[in-house]
């Protein structure tokens, strides 16, 4: 919806900021809903099952961007544009049919004594200390060797997000218990991890918002939900320990219900794009086509892009001044000054 407010914006003449309309507004609502959802949903169900199912939105993402942003592709171009999106699509659902029925199912009440207790063990303390020091190393390599890979920036924000999920659960599950008349707000350990899941929350956003401005969004979204899915289920499964007493059988279809999941994200997100066009279509500025109606606007493309030098063998030729007639000449007339330029 916010994504819908941007593009009929830019396809009229109104001028308005995109907050100032009430389809962003609906859109921020509906991703702060469907945020609170999984929020909630965190106190009823193990990490390990929630945080897979996130690859749905990416699925529903994708069809209602088709259905509300399509463009004007013929039958033939638009199968051969989204062959790879429905082919996602279907390995997603299998995946997803996986996870849920071979994930865990068994779940605790998390008072503030069983999250201590958790948090004491030495399983996630181990798993903690594997973390920040990969945390650390990942982040010299991005802040002082300047090594902005899509690999390094992703898994920083999936080890934080991580972090995040853990936090989550616990405040969540928490409320839910205080909610139902066993107050556990007066537990010291409400308040570290409601702190922890905040200050973490910031700081993913913060490299969300730096690899979307280096990289394609298509890229981003197969390769963090890889990450995400893959250390989050790690963290939970350690510091809840959620897969205690599974048989191997579960384990195994759960793990390749995983895989089926990540390979139809990943091509959920490689549909086809247009070629790139070298030069400008008038119908994206409103009113330039009438302000150009008795003269033509585009000249031709002899060879080289609209906007570029011509093409030559040696750049510099390109960039090298003309010598008019009348300096050669004179170049010529002059023995002095031919000797002295030479």
């Amino acid at each position: 919806m916010q994504k819908y407010s941007h593009v009929k914006l830019s396809s009229t003449k109104d001028h308005r900021s995109y907050f100032r309309t009430k389809t962003w507004w609906l859109g921020l609502w509906l991703m702060l809903l469907g945020e609170l959802g999984v929020f909630i949903a965190y106190a009823y169900a193990p990490v390990s099952l929630i945080t897979p199912l996130s690859a749905v939105s990416i699925v529903a993402s994708s069809i209602i961007g088709i259905i509300f942003l399509r463009d004007k592709w013929k039958p033939k171009e638009f199968l051969r544009n989204y062959v790879l999106s429905f082919l996602g699509w279907g390995f997603t659902v299998v995946g997803i049919y996986l996870l849920v029925t071979f994930g865990p199912n068994a779940h605790e009440k998390l008072s503030g004594r069983n999250l201590v207790s958790h948090l004491l063990g030495w399983p996630f303390l181990l798993y903690l200390l594997v973390m920040i020091i990969l945390f650390c190393v990942l982040l010299y390599f991005y802040k002082i060797r300047k090594m902005a890979y899509l690999v390094v920036i992703l898994l920083l924000e999936a080890l934080l997000g991580s972090v995040t999920v853990v936090a989550a659960k616990g405040v969540s599950g928490m409320i839910v218990l205080s909610i139902q008349g066993n107050l556990q707000l007066s537990y010291p350990i409400f308040y570290v991890m409601f702190v922890i899941m905040v200050a973490t929350a910031v700081f993913q956003a913060t490299f969300l918002r730096e690899v979307s401005e280096l990289y394609d969004p298509s890229q981003i979204a197969g390769v963090s939900y890889i990450f995400s899915t893959t250390i989050a289920v790690t963290a939970g499964a350690t510091f809840y320990l959620e897969f205690n007493g599974a048989d191997a059988l579960h384990i195994c279809m759960f793990v390749l219900g995983s895989c089926i999941a990540f390979l139809g994200v990943f091509l959920s997100t490689q549909s086809k794009k247009k070629a790139f066009e070298p030069y400008i279509s008038m119908d994206v500025i409103p009113d330039l086509r009438s302000m150009f109606a008795k003269s033509p606007v585009q000249p031709e493309l002899s060879g080289s892009f609209y906007g570029t030098l011509e093409h030559s063998a040696n750049p510099a030729e390109s960039q090298r001044p003309e010598v008019l007639p009348e300096a050669q000449h004179e170049k010529t007339s002059h023995p002095v000054l031919a000797s002295k330029q030479d």
